[in-house]
C-alpha cells in the first residue's frame, strides 16, 4: 500500500486518520557479523520500507495489526505479557524497552504495512522496529533520537524476541543519509557518511531462498566470537571484543581455540579491516579495490563464518563473472536472503539482466534483481 491506502485502511477500522512514520529497510555493503562484536559496518538504507499508521487510544494498551489482514495483537503497557513468538514482539519488544528506557507512552492502535521482502536479509524485522517506535514516541509526544531509538530497538529485539543482534541494523535504519552508506563504528556508534561514486550502482539480488535459523546458528556465531574473546584475554589482557584483536594477535593464541573458534574470529577480525578499506577505495572512487574486498569478504562469510548456502555462493559466483560487476557478495545475517553487487552504472542493466538470467540457468529459481540508491532514515510518511 501506499501512504494514502494506509491511512484511509486505518481509517475504515478506527474512524480515526492516523499519523504515518516509514521506516527503511537496509542493504550493508559491507561489514557483516561486525556489529556485535564492536567492530565497522557498512550500511545504505533502502527505498523498501515499512509504514506504521497510529492514532492514540484513551487506555494504555498497544493494539496492532498488519494492513493485509489477520488478527490483532494487543499489549497493556501495564501489565506487560510474555512474547508471543509472532511478527508482534518486534512492537511490543519495542514498547517494553521505551518505556523501561523511561519513555511514558500512550496507548495507540496501530496498522503496519511494507515491502521489505521478508526473510531476505534487508533487515524487515528492524524496519518494524523502527517505524513502530517512531509511531509510539510521536504519539505520546515526546522527542526523536535517533541513536537512542536505535538502541532502543536492538534491546527488544536482543532482550524481548531474542535475537542477539548487533545495533547495524536499526542504526541505519534510523539514521541512514540519502545518497551515501554510513561507516558505523559499532562501539562509540558515531557514524560517517560514504559518498557511492557516480560511476556506480548498487544491485541487489534476491535469491529467493531463506534456511530457516530462527535464531540459533545466529545466536552460535556470537557465542564463538565471546568464546574466542573470553579465550584471548589470558593472553591480551583486558580486551572488549575482536574489535581490540589483531590478526598476529589470533594467529599468536592460535593453539589456545578451536579450530571452529579461531574461524569465526578471524572472518570478524578481517572483515573489519575491509570494511576501512572499502570506505577508503570508495572515497578515492577506486571500484576496482571496493569489488575486490567485497568478493573477499563472501569467501571469507563462506568459508570461515559458514553463514552461506549452496544458492546464495551460486548467485555471487554468476553476478561475479558479470561484466561490469566490481565485486559481489552475500548481505545479512545469512542462510539465504540477498546479494549485494557493486555494478558500473553504464553496465547495470545489462548485468542485472545477466545476473537474472545466470542464476536462474543455475538453479531454476527466478531472483528478483534491482538497483538502488541509498535513502533516508526513519521520518513521517
Amino acid at each position: 500500500m501506499n501512504v494514502h491506502e494506509l491511512s484511509s485502511a486505518f481509517e475504515s477500522v478506527h474512524r480515526r486518520r492516523p499519523h504515518i512514520s516509514r521506516a527503511p529497510g537496509r542493504v550493508n555493503l559491507i561489514g557483516e557479523h561486525t556489529d556485535y562484536n564492536d567492530g565497522f559496518v557498512m550500511p545504505a538504507a533502502l527505498e523498501f520500507r515499512t509504514l506504521a499508521a497510529a492514532a492514540p487510544r484513551h487506555d494504555r494498551k498497544i493494539v496492532a495489526r498488519l494492513a493485509s489482514g489477520g488478527e490483532a495483537h494487543q499489549f497493556d503497557l501495564d501489565a506487560p505479557s510474555a512474547p508471543s513468538h509472532s511478527w508482534a514482539d518486534y512492537v511490543f519488544g519495542v514498547a517494553l524497552a521505551l518505556e523501561r528506557g523511561g519513555a511514558k507512552l500512550r496507548g495507540i492502535d496501530l496498522m503496519i504495512d511494507g515491502d521489505v521482502p521478508l526473510g531476505s536479509g534487508l533487515s524487515s524485522s528492524a524496519a518494524l522496529e523502527v517505524s513502530a517506535g517512531h509511531a509510539m514516541l510521536q504519539a505520546a509526544g515526546l522527542p526523536l533520537d535517533r541513536v537512542a531509538l536505535a538502541k532502543t530497538c536492538q534491546r527488544a529485539e536482543n532482550e524481548f524476541v531474542g535475537m542477539r543482534c548487533g545495533i547495524m541494523d536499526q542504526y541505519i535504519s534510523c539514521c541512514g543519509v540519502a545518497g551515501h552508506a554510513l561507516l558505523i563504528d559499532c562501539r562509540s556508534l558515531e557514524a560517517r557518511p560514504v559518498a557511492v561514486p557516480r560511476g556506480a550502482k548498487i544491485v541487489v539480488a534476491n535469491s529467493m531462498v531463506k534456511h530457516q535459523h530462527a535464531g540459533g546458528e545466529y545466536n552460535s556465531r556470537r557465542e564463538a566470537c565471546e568464546e574466542g574473546v573470553a579465550t584471548l584475554k589470558a593472553t591480551l589482557g583486558l580486551i572488549k571484543a575482536l574489535r581490540d584483536v589483531t590478526m598476529a594477535d589470533l594467529d599468536g593464541a592460535r593453539g589456545a581455540l578451536s579450530d571452529l573458534v579461531y574461524r569465526r574470529c578471524k572472518h570478524v577480525i578481517a572483515e573489519n579491516a575491509r570494511v576501512l578499506a572499502a570506505e577508503a577505495a570508495l572515497s578515492t572512487g577506486d571500484l576496482p579495490a571496493a569489488g575486490r574486498l567485497m568478493n573477499e569478504s563472501h569467501v571469507s562469510m563462506r568459508d570461515d563464518y559458514e553463514i552461506s548456502c549452496p544458492e546464495i555462493d551460486k548467485l555471487v559466483a554468476v553476478a561475479q563473472g558479470v561484466s561490469g560487476v566490481y565485486g559481489s557478495r552475500m548481505t545479512g545475517g545469512g542462510f539465504g536472503g540477498c546479494t549485494v553487487s557493486l555494478v558500473d552504472a553504464d553496465k547495470a542493466e545489462a548485468a542485472m539482466a545477466a545476473i537474472k538470467a545466470g542464476y536462474r540457468a543455475a538453479t531454476g529459481i527466478e531472483a528478483t534483481v534491482f538497483a538502488c540508491a541509498p535513502g533516508a532514515g526513519v521520518s513521517d510518511a
